[in-house]
């Protein structure tokens, strides 16, 4: 079988199409690193969240636990915070 050889034009397209590859293969690496990244500010987004979530849940629990005081020692009634002034519901006889 003799030799043959490849034109100009089939080498160019042949190269090209190597780099082409090589282009695609290199965007591939980076989307993994950037979907890694991503992953990771997720996770810490999540973990953020849960002590956000738990503080919120503390909070509702001192202010549940706040206003039983409060309403064990005044009564029922409204609290005005820019004045300080606790008003008594009104007892009906």
């Amino acid at each position: 079988m003799s030799e043959k050889k490849f034109s100009e034009d089939e080498i160019k397209k042949l190269n090209q199409l190597q780099t082409d590859y090589l282009e695609i293969q290199t965007k591939f690496g980076q989307l993994a690193i950037a979907r890694l990244n991503l992953q990771r500010q997720i996770s810490d987004l999540n973990k953020v969240e849960t002590e956000y979530k738990d503080e919120f849940l503390i909070t509702q629990k001192a202010e549940k636990e706040l206003v039983d005081s409060l309403t064990e020692k005044y009564g029922e009634g409204s609290f005005d915070p820019k004045t300080g002034v606790f008003t008594p519901n009104k007892k009906e006889d």
